[in-house]
């Protein structure tokens, strides 16, 4: 079982990105999935969730309204969309399956984690 992500790189203040993460078929088209994101000196935090089928997205107030969650089953892939990035938006970005089918928020709900791409928005 892995998971893959990638599309992270250096933008300006204002710019976008699209992140992706592929999963083997197995344990991609029934599990909830999230993004996380560790800023350098900080811990871990949640940013986005989907459920299983897409039709469930949640989102941490920091980058609502600014990032999307998606996924696309058939290809085993989850996206995220990030728009009008900030210089606090720079991370490592983690894509990560949870053993729910429903999407959620808490770390703990999540088995298994890919190994990050790195984001870095420049002011």
């Amino acid at each position: 079982v892995q998971l893959q992500a990638s599309g992270g790189g250096l933008v300006q203040t204002g710019g976008s990105l699209r992140l992706s993460c592929t999963a083997s078929r197995r344990m991609f088209s029934n599990n909830g999935m999230g993004w996380f994101r560790q800023a350098p000196g900080k811990e871990r935090e949640f940013v986005a969730t989907i459920s299983w089928n897409g039709g469930d997205t949640y989102y941490a107030e920091s980058v609502k309204g600014r990032f999307t969650i998606s996924r696309d089953n058939s290809k085993n892939t989850l996206y995220l969309q990030m728009n009008s990035l900030k210089p606090e938006d720079t991370a490592v970005y983690y894509c990560a399956a949870s053993r729910y089918a429903s999407r959620t928020s808490q770390s703990s709900h999540y088995n298994y984690w890919g190994q990050g791409t790195l984001v870095t928005v420049s002011s």
